[in-house]
């Protein structure tokens, strides 16, 4: 391979694809939370691996399963992957990654996948390495047991919804959703302020590498925002990562949820990137 090249990678080629995904632990820690489980098996690993070589190195990467996700993509790559991504169809629900790539890719695809139902053209990612100086972590926020799915999936489901657009029950009745909702539960990674039986805030921990996790579905039901729940509750997820998951905390949120980015930042997360998200 003296020449560019793109190929779907096997499970031979994981060093090198590990060594890419470690470029940029942050921004690449939902990539690399899978391929860390799963290896480059197209079968575990949930989608392909694509792989971008350039004089014979692999220099990007393209996770293709449920969504579409550029790793470390050079405007090169970006080309390579969207050729390919047009030649085999659309397959994903979303493209979603840091904006500049994202954005490139989805230029060229945009005329024969388009349109999407919605583009989330910036999305600041955020991080902390450290608990909130300002904010306390609320005390009643626990880790969710595995006896407790039927308490937590309303409050999954009616986050996914409000946040997505559309119910993760569609489709397969929500078969997927729950399994995943479930992995998060079993591996200790789903949090929440229980009252009286419901769920007032929660947050998961979805992705998790040993040198940073990715928070993601954070919500408060309707009737208890307004009343700091967000911030104490993330105070205390963070408490959690940072004891017993890893160094670094991520997030990445809409741009226009000016509420969410401000309680982020007086828990102590700040502005490091930003991502971008193509639903479909």
């Amino acid at each position: 391979m003296t020449q560019t090249t793109t190929r779907v990678l096997e499970p031979s080629d994981l060093e090198a694809a590990l060594e890419v995904l470690d470029r940029d632990p942050v921004a690449n820690a939902f990539v690399t939370s899978r391929v860390q489980v799963a290896g480059l098996d197209p079968w575990r690993l949930g989608g392909e691996m694509w792989g971008y070589y350039e004089g014979g190195e692999l220099r990007s990467l393209c996770y293709a399963g449920a969504n579409l996700v550029p790793v470390c993509a050079t405007p090169e790559a970006v080309r390579a992957f969207a050729d390919r991504a047009r030649r085999t169809g659309r397959r994903c629900s979303s493209i979603v990654g840091p904006a500049e790539p994202t954005a490139a890719l989805w230029r060229l695809l945009e005329p024969h996948w388009g349109p999407a139902r919605d583009v989330r053209g910036h999305q600041p990612l955020m991080v902390t390495e450290q608990p909130s100086a300002e904010v306390g972590p609320d005390p009643l926020v626990r880790r969710i047991r595995k006896n407790e799915m039927d308490l937590i999936m309303p409050a999954c489901v009616a986050m996914f919804t409000e946040e997505v657009g559309v119910s993760p029950m569609a489709g397969d009745g929500g078969l997927l959703y729950q399994a995943r909702v479930a992995e998060l539960v079993g591996s200790g990674r789903s949090f929440a302020r229980v009252e009286d039986g419901r769920v007032v805030f929660k947050a998961e921990i979805g992705a998790a590498t040993a040198r940073a996790c990715q928070v993601q579905g954070v919500w408060v039901a309707p009737e208890f925002r307004g009343r700091g729940h967000s911030e104490t509750g993330m105070a205390a997820v963070v408490e959690f990562a940072l004891r017993d998951v890893a160094p670094v905390v991520s997030l990445y949120v809409n741009d226009f949820n000016t509420a969410a980015r401000a309680a982020y930042r007086r828990v102590g997360f700040r502005e490091v990137g930003a991502f971008m998200s193509v639903l479909f």
